[in-house]
């Protein structure tokens, strides 16, 4: 692996890490600001909405003025949102505000970031250079946590320091990110317009493989990171943050074990896998909650990670391979745009469970969970998409 990919890998590890690192301070926001669950839930996932826009327009911007000119500020801006953080702990608004500049920057980061690596690989190696987005960016995801539960565990000022800790690295990812090359000039006749970037003749495989998967690729994770660790804080005595850290981290970190199933088998083969492990996932997190038994999250926790790792670097792959160095870094967006949504899994839930029951809305999401992955597992049959070894893949 070359200098450039590791510097471009090191920003995007940085990023991801950011993202995670208020999530364990979740409980101690909605005891702090007196907070609903749903409100506590829209701290976490007010950021996809700044993910989104960055995502639309991030992608078509890359390839019309190059990747450098979008990644570097957006890698900054993830620094300024954890300076927000740290000044609006206090203030319900000021912390979604900051959580929305937060998804902004990392939607940037990582679908703009993921072209450039694929760039940098070059061509023939988008199963490497998905690979390595997936680990680092899941890496990332799992870092954050677990040390904001050290700062809150040995440390003063909990909702301060590790935010800081944030920001000093960004500075430090700035310089080692400056010297990496450009890989897509800047087009002067290139027309700037929101694009999915999807090539005409991959449409079917588009809409039929990636599409059913990919929207479930953070609708898993999110559950473990957010929602079952707050639903069963009640049933920890003294322990929440610890707790809401390992399942944070264990959930990310359960993402990395996505390289040994999708290298072994390949990106369309591993989406039903990983489709049925997320489900098994959401079952178990449904028990745990049903019976009051905590343990049972950080047995959900991994399966969720897996489910969210499988996805996302078997779909990225997929893209990587169907994409033109026109469209690759619309198309690398449009993933992680499609995506991304499925964070909102735990709002959508207390949601649900605000007209019904928690434990109602949690079994519909499971059934619908499962729908799905029995679609994405005969719609692959039919096309003839889950053959191990797959050229595609």
């Amino acid at each position: 692996m070359n200098r450039q990919v590791v510097r471009i890998a090191i920003g995007m590890f940085v990023v991801a890490y950011g993202t995670n690192v208020s999530t364990p301070f979740l409980v101690l926001y909605k005891s702090r600001l007196a907070l609903s669950t749903s409100q506590t839930m829209a701290i976490f996932v007010v950021y996809v909405v700044g993910i989104l826009a960055s995502l639309v327009l991030g992608g078509a911007l890359s390839d019309r003025f190059g990747r450098r000119p979008i990644v570097l500020p957006m890698i900054a801006m993830s620094g300024l949102a954890s300076v927000g953080m740290i000044f609006g702990r206090d203030e319900f608004i000021a912390l979604l505000v900051s959580r929305l500049v937060l998804g902004a920057a990392s939607g940037a980061v990582l679908g703009v970031g993921a072209a450039w690596l694929l760039e940098l690989f070059g061509p023939g190696n988008e199963h490497r250079a998905a690979l390595t987005t997936t680990l680092v960016s899941f890496a990332g995801f799992g870092g954050g946590a677990p040390v904001s539960a050290v700062f809150h565990w040995l440390l003063p000022a909990p909702l301060v320091l590790p935010f800081l800790l944030h920001v000093v690295a960004i500075v430090g990812v700035l310089v080692i990110v400056w010297p990496v090359r450009e890989t897509h000039r800047s087009k002067a006749g290139h027309r700037l317009r929101p694009s999915f970037g999807v090539p005409v003749a991959a449409r079917r495989t588009f809409l039929m493989v990636i599409l059913p998967a990919v929207i479930w690729m953070f609708a898993f994770p999110s559950m473990g990171f957010a929602l079952f660790p707050v639903l069963i804080s009640d049933a920890v005595e003294g322990g929440e943050v610890a707790i809401a850290a390992a399942a944070g981290a264990i959930t990310a970190w359960g993402g990395l074990g996505a390289k040994s199933i999708v290298g072994r088998l390949g990106g369309r083969v591993a989406l039903p896998i990983g489709m049925a492990c997320g489900t098994l996932g959401y079952v178990i997190g449904t028990i745990a909650f049903a019976t009051d038994r905590w343990p049972l999250v950080l047995v959900a926790a991994p399966l969720l990670g897996v489910a969210s790792g499988v996805i996302t670097m078997s779909c990225l792959a997929l893209a990587g391979a169907m994409a033109t160095n026109e469209q690759r870094g619309s198309l690398t967006s449009t993933v992680y745009l499609l995506g991304y949504p499925g964070m909102t899994m735990p709002l959508i839930v207390t949601s649900i469970g605000s007209a019904l029951t928690i434990s109602t809305a949690l079994v519909i999401v499971t059934i619908v969970a499962g729908v799905a992955t029995v679609f994405v597992f005969f719609a692959g049959m039919r096309s003839g998409a889950l053959t191990v070894g797959n050229a595609a893949d």
